[in-house]
């Protein structure tokens, strides 16, 4: 089957680490969880909420959204558990079959700990544990040049 519609936006926000509303971004979310400061004015801002995400800024996040390249086909959803050893240390926001990977690609809010590009994590998919390597969301898919 060749993906339409919003399976194809689908697939291809994971792939370039794009969040979504109602996804990886909701009003519980900061800009530095999601890795957006890029987009925020914080030296000259006045904006509403810039109070807030300068203490966002100042205090650290307490997780992070990452991006995860899956081992095989099995598709992670929404909600399903990020696991290192036993314990879970997130959750996933989206997930999809990367046709350019041809592996299952996902973001997931990931604890702090567990965030660093290169770390081995697992995802608990329908109570089978796949295995997925952590990458910044933004290089899950790198363009061939």
């Amino acid at each position: 089957a060749i993906p339409c519609g919003l399976g194809a936006r689908d697939i291809l926000r994971v792939e370039a680490g794009y969040p979504l509303y109602g996804h990886e971004l909701d009003e519980s979310t900061d800009p530095v969880q999601a890795g957006l400061l890029w987009a925020v004015d914080l030296p000259d801002g006045a904006f509403v909420g810039a109070r807030a995400v300068r203490a966002a800024v100042a205090r650290g996040p307490e997780r992070k959204l990452v991006g995860l390249v899956c081992s095989g086909r099995a598709q992670p959803r929404p909600g399903y558990n990020v696991l290192r050893g036993e314990e879970c240390v997130g959750h996933v926001t989206s997930g999809v079959f990367s046709p350019v990977l041809e592996a299952a690609v996902a973001m997931a809010y990931v604890s702090i700990g567990a965030s660093r590009a290169g770390t081995m994590l697992a995802i608990d998919v329908r109570g089978r544990r796949v295995e997925a390597r952590v990458t910044p969301p933004r290089k899950l898919i790198r363009p061939a040049i």
